[in-house]
Formats: C-alpha cells, sequence, structure tokens
C-alpha cells in the first residue's frame, strides 16, 4: 500500500500502526548505522567523544577515549524551566494536531510552500499562538540568534507507541535558512548525524550556493559585506572521516543546527531513541534572497510581516468540554 494510509504514512515512510494493521511493513526503509562509527556530542566542552549511548555527555569532564571536533552544532541546556515547559504543553496540547508520517503528529504555523517547484506563497499563514511568544522573544539572548526571524514554527509529536521516527534528511535549502533551531520538550532525545554525499539537487541544496553564511564556524555572526563565498562552499568539511554522530537533545533545551552540521550532514531521529512522549518545537528562517534587497524580497516582506502576529489560540478555538471527542472550530483572530 503505497498510498496514505489512515495513520498519516505514506510511500517508504511508516509507523508500528501501520506496519501492523495495514501491510507497510515491506515498505519499510532501514537504516543501519554502524554503531562502533559512533561518536557522541557533548554541549559542555563542543567536542564529540567516541561511543554511541547519547548520556555519554553527562560524563563531562571526565571522557575517556579520543574525540573530534564537529562544528555546526549549539545546545543551550535549561532554555526554559519546568513551569513554562508545563504551561507551554497545556497550551500546546488544546490546539488540534494533524496526523503527519511515520507515526508523528504535527501543529504547523507558516507559508505553503512547494519545495520542487520552488514557490512560496502566504495562504493562511497569519502569526503563531500568543504563548509561544515568549521563546521567540528569548532567542534574542542567544548571540548566535542575533537577528533572526522565525517564519515558520511546528510542534512535533514524537509517540514511542507508535514507532514514532523521522529518516535522515537535510531541511530544505532554497527557503529555509542556515540556523535550524529546536526547542525539545518532555523528555530527552538524540538527533543521528551522517554525512550526505548525494547529488546537492536534493534537499534543494544547490541553492545554498546562490548566498553567504550568517554565521561562521565558531557561531559568531559574519558581516554579510566581508563573505563572497557561498554557504554550501563556506561550510564545507575540513575531512572526509566516515563517522556517525550522537547529539543530545535534553528536555527542555535548545538546539541549534548552522553551517557544516546544517549543510553537509543529514540528521534523523531514530525510532529507538523515542523512548517517552516527546514534543519538539522547532524553528525556520527565511533565506536570504527573501530577505531585504534580496530578489525575492516583495513575498518575502508579506511573509514576515504576517510573521510578526501573535494570537490567542483561546479566541480562536472553541473547545467543548461537555464532548468526550475533541471539537475545534475557527473564531475570531486576536492580534496582540
Amino acid at each position: 500500500m503505497t498510498k496514505p494510509r489512515p495513520c498519516g504514512c505514506k510511500g517508504c515512510r511508516t509507523c508500528l500502526i501501520c506496519e501492523t494493521q495495514y501491510g507497510a511493513e515491506k515498505f519499510k526503509q532501514q537504516f543501519n548505522f554502524d554503531k562502533d562509527r559512533g561518536y557522541v556530542y557533548c554541549p559542555k566542552c563542543n567536542k564529540a567523544w567516541r561511543g554511541w549511548d547519547p548520556n555519554l555527555y553527562k560524563e563531562h569532564p571526565n571522557h575517556q577515549g579520543d574525540s573530534i571536533d564537529y562544528p555546526g552544532v549549539y545546545i543551550l541546556l535549561d532554555f526554559i524551566n519546568e513551569v513554562e515547559e508545563d504551561e507551554l504543553m497545556q497550551n500546546i496540547d488544546e490546539m488540534p494536531w494533524d496526523i503527519s508520517q511515520s507515526g508523528r503528529r504535527k501543529q504547523n504555523f507558516g507559508p505553503k510552500t512547494n519545495f520542487k517547484k520552488k514557490k512560496i506563497v502566504s495562504g493562511k499563514f497569519d502569526g503563531f499562538p500568543a504563548f509561544s511568544k515568549f521563546l521567540q522573544d528569548r532567542f534574542n539572548a542567544v548571540d548566535m540568534l542575533k537577528h533572526y526571524e522565525t517564519i515558520e514554527q511546528c510542534s512535533l509529536e514524537y509517540d514511542p507507541s507508535k514507532g514514532a521516527s523521522i529518516d535522515p534528511h537535510i531541511d530544505d535549502c532554497w527557503i529555509w535558512g542556515e540556523r535550524i533551531v529546536t526547542v525539545n520538550c518532555l523528555s530527552d532525545s538524540v538527533l543521528t548525524m551522517n554525512r550526505f554525499r548525494g547529488d546537492i539537487a536534493k534537499y534543494n541544496l544547490i541553492s545554498a550556493e546562490e548566498y553567504p553564511p550568517v554565521l561562521g564556524p565558531d557561531g559568531s555572526i559574519i558581516n554579510q559585506d566581508e563573505t563572497q563565498e557561498s554557504v554550501l562552499e563556506a561550510t564545507k568539511p575540513k575531512s572526509d572521516i566516515d563517522i556517525i554522530v550522537r547529539i543530545p537533545m535534553p528536555r527542555r533545551s535548545l538546539i541549534v543546527l548552522y553551517g557544516e552540521a546544517r549543510y553537509h550532514w543529514e540528521h534523523s531521529v531514530l525510532r529507538e531513541d523515542i523512548t517517552s512522549r516527546r514534543v519538539c518545537i522547532a524553528y525556520r528562517e527565511f533565506t536570504p534572497p527573501y530577505l531585504s534587497y534580496g530578489k525575492h524580497e516583495e513575498i518575502g516582506n508579506e511573509i514576515r510581516k504576517k510573521a510578526k502576529q501573535f494570537w490567542n489560540h483561546r479566541y480562536r478555538y472553541d473547545i467543548d468540554d461537555k464532548v468526550e471527542k475533541e471539537v475545534y472550530t475557527q473564531k475570531s483572530l486576536c492580534e496582540i
């Protein structure tokens, strides 16, 4: 069954539900990573140490074995506190979830994009839920997120009972900018990174030859007038070592992928690494052609203006507590 299934999966994307109930086991892609080639990134010393268990970073500063530099990763522990996480999740769960592939559910707020045709329209996008505004405001306190303008915010739920995961991929490089930001909630997890050696037409990587980097290897903001290299060339790995890098995503932390890790490595979330419910809030910014003075600034400015709106979800969705089944009806937009 290659068509969309009731669980939300289609094609080679599968979850435990469609594998056991809809005969999709035969479509499941197998990603057999060699654990002997694994390294675990430590957010406290910014090095990757040989191993596979993501909890190895907790041994800091008493690491053992050999280590390597792995640029393009920033992890800020305890970006939010427990009270903030509880309130955030309560509000998120008051809004409707849409089914997604590979056992996930999602809540997506952003413009309508066609990655194959490289077309974007604002569509019904009108900003973000107000309860999440404090997260975007807090980005301003992170040096490498200076001038970060969110134009897409997506909540993704990973449920172990559904075998939730996400296959190795690179986020689209035509429309999404260099800094890939995630706030991780409810449980620890891990990103598994593997070097991408395929055609740069995939993931629209070829588009990254058209604009410069935002950050240097150390995460510092680059003066755009001082660089002539494309971001794809500037972030090219200095070594061709064949390894797998595991990036811990501790609960309530902020994770930023940029540079080499963003453009030259695929990232995935393995089914085995989802042991309890996990919800991450993912953020995306525009590539330079959609910013001021870029060749697509007109549509970019239209969407950026809408991205400055924040609305109260309790005005937008009428939740009838008298009905066991969740029923949502759209109400008035409230700009804050």
